[in-house]
C-alpha cells in the first residue's frame, strides 16, 4: 500500500535480494548480520531514534506538523553500524537513494534484482529513487510502480488491469515505452483497459468506448464505439474529430518522407 514506510523497492518486491546481497557481504558475514539487518522496519539494524523513518514529527499544535531529518542517522533510516557494511562500495542506505537509472546498472549482474528494476524502467520511471516514500508517489507514479509489479510476475494472461490516465506528466518517449509494455500485456492475453485522454494512447487502442459528449454533467452517454478508425469517422464525436487529424497526419508521413 501507500505508506511511509513502502516505496518502489519494497513494492517490487526488489528489496529482498538487496537485503540478501548485503547480508552476503564479508563485513556482514563476519558480524553474523541476516538479511532482517538491513530492514528498516524492525529492532536490530534501523535507527531507533526515528525508528527507520529517517524523520521526525514535530507537532504544531494550531499549525500543521512539521516533519524534519533524525538528527541521529541524518535521515539514512539505519544505524551507524549497520551502514558501516558496505557492497561495492554503497551502504543500505546509499542504494535506496539511488534512481532505478543509476542502481540498473549497479545490480545488473544480479538477475532477481536487475529483472524487477528493468520493469520500472520500462514503465517510464527511470528517475525515481528505490526508497523514495510511497506516499509522496502521483497517482500516474503510483500506478506505473504497481504495473511493474505485475510484469515482474508470469502473467497467466487471465487478467484484466484498470489504469486511470496512467500517462499523466509523462515525456512523450515514457509515453512510447509505456505502451510498448501495455502491448506486451495484451500478447500475453491479459486485458487492458485505460482511461484517457492522451491520443497517442487512444490511437493504438484495440476498440475505443467515446463517453460524452460533454464533461462533467453534460457527459455519460457513448457517443462512439469502435477502433480508432470507426470512431475517427463520427462526426459527433470530439475524440473522434481530434483522432481523425492524428489518423490521417501518420498516412501523410510516409508519402511525404
Amino acid at each position: 500500500g501507500r505508506t511511509p514506510r513502502s516505496n518502489p523497492a519494497t513494492y517490487t518486491g526488489a528489496f529482498d535480494p538487496i537485503r540478501e546481497v548485503f547480508s552476503l557481504t564479508p563485513e556482514a558475514r563476519m558480524r553474523g548480520y541476516k538479511p532482517g539487518r538491513f530492514s528498516f522496519n524492525v529492532r536490530g539494524g534501523r535507527c531507533e531514534a526515528c525508528r527507520g523513518d529517517g524523520i521526525l514529527k514535530i507537532e504544531m499544535h494550531f499549525l500543521p506538523d512539521v516533519y524534519v531529518p533524525c538528527e541521529v542517522c541524518k535521515g539514512k533510516r539505519y544505524n551507524r553500524e549497520t551502514l558501516e557494511v558496505k557492497y561495492k562500495g554503497k551502504s543500505i542506505a546509499d542504494v535506496l537513494e539511488m534512481t532505478v537509472s543509476e542502481a540498473l546498472p549497479f545490480f545488473t549482474n544480479i538477475p532477481r534484482i536487475a529483472g524487477k528494476l528493468e520493469t520500472l524502467y520500462d514503465v517510464g520511471l527511470g528517475y525515481i529513487r528505490l526508497g523514495q516514500p510511497a506516499t509522496t508517489l502521483s497517482g500516474g507514479e503510483a500506478q506505473r510502480v504497481k504495473l511493474a509489479t505485475e510484469l515482474a510476475r508470469r502473467s497467466n494472461g487471465r487478467t484484466l488491469y484498470i489504469l486511470d490516465e496512467p500517462t499523466t506528466g509523462l515525456h512523450f518517449c515514457d509515453i512510447e515505452k509505456l505502451l510498448q509494455v501495455l502491448q506486451r500485456l495484451v500478447e500475453a492475453g491479459d486485458t487492458v483497459l485505460v482511461i484517457e485522454h492522451n491520443l497517442d494512447v487512444i490511437k493504438c487502442a484495440d476498440y475505443i468506448i467515446d463517453l460524452g459528449p460533454e464533461g462533467g454533467e453534460g457527459g455519460g452517454r457513448v457517443v462512439a464505439c469502435g477502433t480508432p478508425e470507426e470512431v475517427a469517422a463520427c462526426p459527433a464525436s470530439y475524440t473522434g474529430q481530434f483522432l481523425h487529424r492524428v489518423l490521417e497526419r501518420e498516412k501523410a508521413e510516409p508519402a511525404g518522407r
